[in-house]
């Protein structure tokens, strides 16, 4: 597994609240963490934020929608707008991604609105684009697994035995890492209807069966009965689940920021104080 960026360096960072806003945007966090990319969660117009600081001292903001917010919880936006913006250059501001939702039904979109609030094609696509501008950090990694490590004798990586098991089982690394809202997106990955894991090892199953067919034995008929019969299944156990996903992104609604003073840099100019009042002489 790779070394992550440090977390950030405040004082919020051991508060229960900003630990579990942390645990939120972790899909988004983790794998630029992973990238030597520092991260911090902020709060914006009207939602909370992820900063990206980048090498050059440029920094991306990853945003939900905030004018109007989204309504969807914290973490699990309809969609995601990516800049990249710089302290020192008011005039750089690139979008690099735009998910959120159109304005206006005759509002242009951009193609990766599609995505709606997907992570994944947002990580790609940032990291794509940093690529491009010599903006992603050479990071370390640590020592990989003994089934990837190069033999000591300099020869190739051998290849991995059960490839589909181990990404399965690093998506439940994943999800055992995740909060609750990472572990509904990765649900999603699985049970969605369309194009879904688990509906996809149905359709699996079902052509393993249609392939036993074609052997036109007696017991290729009764395998491919048998593959039929797990691809029903596999289809119920999806339709058994349909709510699971929204079920768990429910449990542990975020609790809200305390209230904290501005920081000096930050607090508003005072009014000045009134003039003090002289008392009116005493007639002698």
């Amino acid at each position: 597994m790779n070394q992550l960026a440090p977390l950030p360096d405040h004082r919020n960072v051991h508060k229960p609240w900003w630990e579990e806003l942390w645990r939120r945007h972790e899909h988004i966090t983790t794998p630029l963490r992973a990238r030597g990319l520092p991260c911090d969660i902020e709060f914006g117009l009207s939602a909370y934020l992820v900063r990206v600081t980048l090498p050059d001292d440029s920094y991306l903001i990853i945003s939900p929608p905030q004018e109007p917010a989204s309504a969807r919880p914290t973490g699990d936006p309809e969609g995601w707008l990516v800049t990249r913006e710089d302290p020192d250059d008011q005039s750089l501001v690139e979008i690099l991604y735009d998910s959120t939702p159109a304005d206006t039904p005759s509002a242009r979109r951009r193609p990766e609105a599609r995505h709606g609030g997907n992570a994944q094609p947002l990580i790609e696509t940032v990291e794509h684009r940093l690529t491009q501008l010599s903006l992603l950090p050479k990071w370390p990694a640590s020592s990989p697994p003994a089934l990837y490590a190069r033999a000591a004798s300099g020869s190739p990586d051998p290849a991995p035995l059960y490839p589909y098991g181990d990404t399965l089982r690093d998506l439940t690394d994943r999800l055992n890492a995740a909060s609750h809202s990472g572990a509904a997106s990765l649900l999603h990955q699985i049970l969605e209807p369309t194009d879904g894991l688990l509906v996809q090892l149905g359709e699996f199953f079902e052509a393993a069966g249609e392939k036993a067919k074609e052997a036109e034995e007696d017991d290729g008929f009764e395998l491919s009965y048998d593959l039929a019969d797990a691809a029903a299944e596999i289809r119920n156990l999806g339709e058994a689940l349909h709510e699971a996903e929204e079920r768990m992104r429910a449990l542990n609604p975020i609790p809200p920021a305390p209230h904290r003073p501005p920081s000096p840099e930050c607090s508003p100019s005072l009014p000045p104080p009134a003039p003090p009042t002289t008392p009116p002489r005493r007639s002698r």
